[in-house]
């Protein structure tokens, strides 16, 4: 029996690569393909969209109620919908919307007591391994004498909007954690003295149709070492999204991430 899913901002790249991988699976059935009310796509077939061939499902605005799984690639006011859809509907809900403010992360934690709600910066395998080899050399570096400088660069597409990427923001987090740091440094300029001690530098790139690079580097007196993780194209992100649905429509109500999702969690 098929998993019927919605995908929110279905008319964007990444919304499109979804429509086209879930088509590819059979355990897997698309019932909305939802956008904003304006988008010039409104009313097209989401398949052909896609590049998938006809699936019946046209791009709307409004869900159609049979949905047992919602996944939200979209934008802040997207995810709203879908969270406050997700809450009314007893659905769960996969949010992978970046750039989130406050209020849509308040009302996300408060979606989590009523519904499964999987929640990470990027549905990535491949980073998400990253994420678990980032923390343990943090730690393994954390009480080095001589100190240890952490710096994450990350590259994207120029359509971007939010800056630094919310992966390279959970890079930082997690090293932060691992190590006691505390200061964040967005980028250089000028004369701004030594580095200290007791920071981690973000830096952001911004250029063509790159779907994403992170770097994590650990600079010490001699030596260093440099974590990279790149998608090669948007597919991974899509792949971790339909799997996350898939876990989610399992889960009892709460607040699930990726490391849940391929468990790699500590619990």
């Amino acid at each position: 029996m098929s998993l019927k899913i919605s995908i929110s901002g279905a008319a964007g790249r990444m919304g499109l690569r979804l429509i086209a991988c879930a088509s590819e699976d059979e355990s897997l059935e698309l019932v909305d393909a939802i956008d904003r009310a304006d988008h010039p796509d409104i009313g097209s077939d989401a398949g052909m969209l896609a590049g998938s061939g006809i699936s019946g499902v046209n791009v709307g605005a409004e869900y159609c109620g049979q949905s047992e799984a919602v996944i939200d690639f979209s934008t802040p006011t997207g995810a709203t919908l879908a969270i406050e859809y997700c809450v009314a509907n007893k659905c769960p809900l996969v949010m992978a919307t970046t750039g989130l403010e406050e209020a849509e992360i308040a009302a996300l934690k408060s979606a989590a007591e009523s519904i499964p709600v999987v929640w990470a910066p990027s549905m990535s395998l491949a980073v998400n391994l990253m994420m678990k080899v980032t923390e343990f050399v943090g730690k393994a570096l954390k009480d080095l004498d001589s100190g240890v400088d952490v710096e994450i660069l990350e590259r994207h597409h120029r359509f971007k909007v939010d800056s630094p990427s919310g992966t390279a923001l959970k890079f930082g987090q997690i090293v932060g954690d691992a190590m006691g740091l505390t200061n964040q440094q967005h980028g250089r300029e000028g004369v701004v003295g030594q580095r200290t001690r007791n920071e981690i530098g973000y830096h952001a790139v911004r250029a063509g149709d790159d779907p994403g690079q992170h770097t994590i580097l650990f600079g010490m007196l001699g030596e260093k070492i440099e974590l990279h993780v790149a998608a090669s194209n948007r597919d991974c992100y899509a792949l971790g999204a339909l799997a996350a649905a898939k876990f989610a429509a399992k889960q009892k109500p709460g607040l699930y991430n990726m490391f849940d999702v391929l468990g790699l969690s500590d619990g």
